[in-house]
């Protein structure tokens, strides 16, 4: 039966992210459960996408990633697909219409992740970030608001700066792995072997007005989603905190991380905003 086949391919999307991620699995546990399969539909998918080029070093990245993307295309066309989490992808993308043009997108800037290390100029970087970032933000967005056109050209511009947001924030703790181990360098202003002061205030102050922008949208946001957009915000915001507090050397030699008992107390704190209508 396919709806066999659908709750195997549902349960492996789940799977793929409470594996890779700890903090953002533990965000859509707090989403509502009518919504709950989907972002784990597109996390699944986004998430194996960036695998291919970021980890598989010890196989043809470029096959790989042409075959994923063939299989991709066709399960968008043919609403099934036997690798399961491309089969869960697809099922969201077609019952909420997500764009194409989303799509392309974000696997355009995966793959330039197979061949392009520097990003040297504004227009580049804004354009890796839009594509890797900004339009899962928006594939989230069809979600949250069950179709509904005007709401989701209202909310688009800050889905949009929170998905850059995020993002800026995993680059700005990534640096050590990025540079050394993958030989990337996002930021514009970011030498490969150095992180000043002054570039890091830079970049934390873009990712602070990010998030200023990402937060009147969660005001926004349907009741069912809110609560879990707003714990993911507040995740990021610690991280950037500390971010914001380590010394720029430090950063770039070792992985700054949120501790478990911190993560418990942010969960409270966002529970206890959302219950009292702070947010």
């Amino acid at each position: 039966m396919k709806s066999i086949f659908d709750k195997v391919s549902f349960d492996c999307s789940k799977n793929v992210t409470r594996s890779y991620s700890t903090s953002f699995s533990s965000a859509v546990k707090m989403l509502s459960p009518r919504i709950r399969q989907d972002i784990y539909n597109i996390y699944g998918f986004v998430r194996f996408a960036d695998e291919i080029v970021d980890t598989f070093h010890d196989y043809n990245k470029e096959e790989l990633f042409d075959l994923f993307e063939k299989d991709l295309n066709n399960a968008l066309r043919d609403k099934i697909s036997l690798n399961p989490v491309l089969n869960s992808f697809q099922h969201t993308a077609n019952q909420y219409n997500i764009p194409k043009e989303l799509i392309d997108a974000f696997m355009k800037s995966m793959k330039q992740d197979l061949v392009k290390k520097d990003y040297s100029s504004l227009a580049e970087y804004n354009e890796y970030i839009y594509g890797s970032a900004d339009v899962v933000g928006l594939m989230c967005l069809k979600v949250f608001v069950n179709n509904d056109d005007t709401r989701y050209e209202e909310l688009k511009g800050s889905a949009m700066r929170l998905g850059s947001a995020f993002q800026k924030v995993n680059f700005l703790r990534d640096i050590k792995a990025d540079t050394e181990e993958l030989g990337r360098s996002y930021f514009p202003s970011l030498n490969l072997n150095e992180i000043t002061d002054d570039i890091k205030k830079q970049i934390v102050e873009e990712i602070e007005a990010d998030l200023a922008e990402g937060y009147k949208g969660i005001l926004m946001l349907p009741v069912e989603a809110k609560f879990g957009v707003y714990t993911a915000y507040a995740y990021y915001k610690k991280l950037l905190k500390k971010l914001k507090a380590t010394p720029s050397p430090e950063i770039k030699t070792r992985r700054i991380r949120v501790p478990n008992y911190q993560k418990f107390g942010l969960l409270a704190q966002c529970y206890l905003n959302y219950r009292f209508n702070f947010i």
